[in-house]
């Protein structure tokens, strides 16, 4: 069957501006995500956590249509979703998180909150690193690369990256994080009440120990959007934090560790 001229053109536009496509493709299922938090679920599942699991649902799809390996990337008019969320604008956002981060916010929390910040690293890369072990890996690389995912889905991949560990792991890494996120997006409304996060105090720390920044500010947002900027501070001081110590200090003390 003879494909129509208007369609061959509007296919060939898509094609042509696949990062505006993917960009508008984006906006869309932030927009569908964030009506099916609110109707569906009165905010209590943030449109965040929707939107997550409507993306990775919409790649098993694409990688199966096309018995491809990028997912949705892998249908020729959406290949600009592998640039939007390749490395280059991964790496682009951690250094403009890290641009707006002002060292003396930080002093306000108080040891707190510097305390917060070095358990929660120190306990991710900890977990991370014991369940890739469980799971058969014992070189220090992928241990490490784990380990940092299990931190944030940022953390993993830069970390990886810095160490020059296989795609595979660096997928498993964010795979980690990205779970993670979901996790704490979903929990934080049910636990708030019960762990006290009902101040900014308690969102700062709350933010030091969870480390992931969208999960932290999309489960304090459905819990009381006062303390998203709290939360999200810390968070966003852990996701740097983590960045400069996965492929250095944690690196090191993996490699003592198995050699």
């Amino acid at each position: 069957m003879t494909t129509p001229d208007w369609v061959a053109a509007v296919r060939g536009v898509l094609v042509d501006h696949g990062l505006v496509v993917a960009f508008a493709v984006v906006g869309l299922l932030t927009w569908t995500a964030a009506a099916i938090s609110r109707r569906l679920t009165g905010g209590r599942l943030h449109g965040s956590a929707v939107a997550i699991l409507l993306g990775l649902a919409l790649a098993g799809v694409g990688g199966m249509a096309t018995g491809g390996r990028k997912g949705i990337a892998d249908v020729e008019w959406l290949a600009g979703m592998g640039l939007l969320g390749g490395g280059m604008l991964r790496d682009l956002a951690v250094v403009a998180t890290a641009y707006g981060v002002r060292l003396e916010e930080l002093r306000r929390t108080g040891l707190v909150g510097v305390l917060s910040l070095a358990f929660g690293i120190a306990s991710a890369f900890a977990v991370g690193g014991a369940v890739a072990w469980a799971c058969g890996f014992r070189d220090a690389v992928a241990l490490t690369t784990i380990g940092a995912g299990a931190a944030t889905f940022i953390v993993g991949p830069v970390t990886g990256s810095a160490l020059g560990a296989p795609g595979d792991v660096i997928a498993l890494a964010v795979a980690a994080g990205v779970v993670k996120a979901i996790v704490v997006m979903v929990a934080t409304p049910f636990v708030a009440a019960r762990i006290g996060l009902d101040n900014p105090r308690a969102a700062l720390v709350y933010g030091g120990l969870m480390g992931t920044t969208s999960g932290v500010a999309a489960g304090l947002a459905a819990t009381d959007e006062r303390l998203v900027p709290y939360g999200a501070m810390t968070a966003t001081f852990y996701t740097g934090l983590g960045c400069l110590v996965g492929p250095s200090l944690m690196y090191a003390l993996f490699r003592a560790l198995v050699g």
